[in-house]
């Protein structure tokens, strides 16, 4: 059991080392001239084909629904936060500051997973409240979300930054918010419906839901650069290897270890970021941000370590 758990623990820390160098692989392609929303829409797309793939290839029947519309209207909501407003918010955001500081906001989401997931132990009923881990308030987690705040104020006032963008800043805290909502609920319906269902009904709904979006995409780039190595490379790597596979892997590490334990692993985001952004891209922090992001991640490490009822 405790080796089982182990492997868990392994593959979610794979897939946020993937998920870190995917902010500087978004960044790349909006420098080739990708909008947001068509990015986002070309990478859910090839994993939707992709998921599909391992839909018709499992065993047992193909199922379209859920056992129930609350079920399918919960996939809906899933497939917004975790989906389509938290990748067009974060993708937004990396074209208005550095891949490096939207990572480090974007890593406060453990601390808002915490947050929403004492609310929801709280107030809600039914099956999606006993799915969430039981959490108690203590030192750790206070101390640890007022530092993650406080790290979060340095770096949105960085004005000697040299990609200062306060809508950009915002823009990543937004889709913190949404990844926190999004793990709040994703670990119950793995375990219900299983991961494979569970993660194309995500694709499905992000998709749907990101087309009012892509109007604003009309001429914003050119079809042509499809055809350049470092685009269409790019695009594959989001598709199948950031998307399908680490969506389908991430799922069943929160539906095996809880939400808010997963979702921890989040914090190391910013360091594959920051390493990859350093080399590929030739990004550097000010003294302040770089402050502010250390702040950010002793903040949110020291919140995952709240002790457990």
């Amino acid at each position: 059991m405790a080796s089982r758990k182990a492997l868990y623990h392994l593959l979610a820390l794979a897939v946020v080392a993937v998920w870190g160098v995917t902010f500087v692989c978004t960044k790349t392609l909006i420098g080739a001239g990708m909008h947001p929303a068509a990015i986002f829409f070309i990478r859910f797309s090839l994993a939707y084909v992709g998921i599909w793939i391992l839909t018709l290839t499992g065993k047992g029947k193909t199922r379209l629904f859920c056992d129930n519309w609350k079920d399918e209207l919960m996939c809906l909501f899933l497939g917004v936060t975790g989906g389509s407003l938290y990748f067009l918010t974060e993708n937004t955001a990396l074209a208005y500051t550095q891949a490096a500081n939207v990572a480090f906001l974007v890593c406060v989401a453990p601390v808002f997973t915490a947050i929403f997931t004492l609310f929801g132990k709280k107030f809600l009923r039914g099956r999606f409240a006993d799915g969430l881990e039981n959490i108690k308030v203590g030192f750790p987690l206070i101390a640890g979300t007022l530092l993650a705040l406080a790290g979060m104020a340095m770096v949105l006032f960085d004005g000697s930054r040299l990609e200062f963008s306060l809508a950009g800043d915002l823009l990543s805290i937004a889709a913190a918010l949404c990844w926190a909502l999004y793990s709040m609920f994703m670990g119950q319906m793995t375990s219900d419906y299983g991961s494979v269902f569970a993660t194309r009904k995500v694709f499905f709904y992000g998709l749907l839901t990101i087309i009012p979006f892509l109007g604003t995409t009309a001429g914003s780039f050119s079809p042509g650069i499809l055809g350049q190595p470092v685009v269409y490379l790019n695009l594959l790597f989001l598709g199948l290897i950031a998307s399908l596979a680490c969506f389908v892997v991430w799922n069943i590490a929160m539906s095996k270890l809880g939400n808010v334990t997963v979702t921890n692993y989040v914090y190391l985001n910013p360091v594959f970021t920051l390493i990859t952004a350093i080399i590929i891209l030739g990004e550097k922090m000010t003294p302040m941000s770089l402050i502010g992001s250390v702040a950010i991640l002793a903040g949110v490490i020291l919140a995952g370590q709240r002790s457990k009822s």
